[in-house]
């Protein structure tokens, strides 16, 4: 009997299917959903803001600078996130599963591990994937950093504490992950609510304070900015994409939760609380300029800051889990694709496939993630390695969509084309802002990505030249039937199971039994 590897079902044809394998109470995977999937983008707010206000160059920031700039992050959350990811890209799933990868097999499940060459397509999901590898490293550092280093607004005595404190807490952060998802969601669902209602409101009492603030609703506003100085607003478009950071781990998480959950989630109680703050923060900073340094923390009352603080380091923990999990399906799919070694899955979900833990993935990602810390020490100095990589990811992610628009949701070549123009141009445009952060730090992820598409490439080769051989040694199974009915062989009651990776024909292993 062969075992062989069945490419799993093209469910970009039906774009409901993926969360039909997803039977929990709508209620619990939606909190699960705000507890794993949405931490990364829902801590942005600590530093977007301040970073990409620093990137103009004035000190303080003028009231175009503001406006303009509160204007970029809204339109590019809306589009970027909500319309392309959201509404859009959670359609292609691949069996329930989500990520770069599970779009590729969707596009070209054919070609990945069996196909003679390598086409554009494989060459740049391998690139997209392993660039998110990269981004799954520095997320859990910039996160837990950025709300640390908090401390020191409280007191500035503890700022050598910081680095240690950090490590600390990302060590127990990858300690529990072998509890799983579910259990894990359970645990940071209520959390992260609590922080999406705190910073909502944190920034609703800011926008009564300033509601001139709300003229940034306006597109005007970002085209003004864009054309007033054009080479200023090419280099804030990196300190822009820090808003979207979380977009490609939400397509990557979709596995562990399903789209609906993610829409619910996003759309219900994620996105509104991060207009308010942004729109809050840039409140703020019209009435009180000098706030742009840390405008976040500045939202809240004196007595309110402290509190705050244990709030942001809980959350910016949380943030963490979206990309861990994330790495865990991606490289499940690369395993499955043949494009990396295999390694120890353990289901944590008894009614959730997509809920899984890979030992050996979280250990190294931890030392990746402690090594980045101790490297760069603050989160403005890994701000520079951060976006690079996620930028690139989705750049490839939208190419990939061109495909899955035309052949598999049958959509006009001419909207299809029209679609990839939009998203590629605002994509190309983060890519080559945050280009400029090479030598800040931007070279970390593109080393990791280097090195996993070596590692990739590598594999798939050694493993088609595996199969390729193991194919010439088997035997047809038509053939190989006749034949062993001819022959006297012992056949002793029950049923023999053999596991093979020849997809056609007896295997080796059997034929040498028999």
């Amino acid at each position: 009997m062969n075992a062989k590897r069945v490419s799993p079902r093209r469910s970009g044809v039906a774009p409901s299917s993926g969360g039909e394998l997803h039977k929990g109470s709508p209620v619990f995977l939606a909190l699960t959903a705000i507890g794993v999937v949405f931490g990364d983008i829902g801590t942005s707010p600590l530093y977007t803001l301040s970073v990409t206000l620093a990137a103009t160059g004035h000190a303080p920031p003028t009231t175009a600078d503001v406006l303009g700039i509160v204007s970029l992050i809204f339109w590019a959350l809306m589009a970027m996130v909500s319309l392309k990811y959201v509404v859009l890209v959670l359609r292609a799933d691949n069996d329930g599963e989500g990520g770069i990868l599970a779009l590729l097999s969707v596009v070209e499940s054919d070609r990945i591990a069996n196909g003679p060459g390598l086409s554009i397509f494989v060459l740049l999901g391998i690139v997209g994937a392993a660039l998110l590898y990269g981004d799954g490293a520095i997320t859990p550092a910039i996160s837990v950093l950025s709300a640390v280093e908090g401390l020191k607004l409280v007191a500035p005595a503890l700022d050598e504490f910081i680095v240690p404190l950090t490590l600390a807490i990302l060590v127990g952060l990858f300690m529990i992950q072998r509890r799983g998802t579910g259990k894990i969601g359970r645990l940071f669902g209520p959390v992260m609510v609590a922080w999406f209602v705190v910073i909502g409101l944190l920034g609703a009492v800011n926008i009564y304070a300033a509601p001139a603030i709300l003229k940034a609703l306006s597109p005007g506003e970002a085209a003004r900015f864009i054309v007033a100085n054009p080479l200023i607003a090419f280099a804030v478009m990196g300190g822009v994409f820090l808003a979207l950071t979380g977009a490609e781990a939400l397509y990557a998480d979709m596995g562990h939760v399903g789209p609906s959950a993610i829409r619910r989630a996003w759309f219900g109680l994620v996105l509104p609380a991060l207009l308010l703050n942004y729109f809050g923060q840039g409140a703020l900073i019209l009435t009180t300029p000098n706030a742009a340094d840390s405008p976040f923390y500045k939202l809240a009352p004196e007595w309110a800051l402290l509190p705050l603080v244990g709030l942001a380091t809980l959350a910016t923990i949380i943030a963490s889990q979206a990309l861990i999990s994330g790495v865990f399906s991606l490289t499940r799919q690369a395993m499955q694709l043949g494009l990396c070694p295999r390694m120890r899955i353990v289901p944590t979900s008894s009614e959730e496939a997509g809920q899984i833990y890979l030992p050996t993935a979280n250990w190294l990602l931890m030392i990746c993630t402690l090594f980045i810390v101790v490297l760069f020490k603050t989160s403005r100095n890994l701000a520079g390695a951060y976006g690079i990589a996620v930028s690139g990811t989705m750049l490839v992610t939208t190419i990939l969509l061109y495909r899955v628009a035309v052949e598999r949701w049958r959509w006009p070549p001419a909207a299809a084309i029209f679609m990839i123009v939009v998203f590629g141009t605002v994509d190309a445009t983060f890519l080559a802002s945050n280009s400029l952060k090479i030598v800040e730090g931007g070279w970390f992820p593109i080393t990791v990505g280097a090195f996993m598409v070596g590692l990739m490439l590598c594999w798939r080769q050694g493993a088609s030249l595996t199969r390729h051989r193991l194919q010439e040694m088997s035997m047809p199974l038509a053939r190989f039937i006749g034949h062993i009915d001819e022959m006297v062989v012992a056949r002793p009651p029950g049923v023999g199971v053999w596991m093979t990776k020849v997809a056609h024909g007896a295997s080796p292993v059997l034929l040498h039994h028999v």
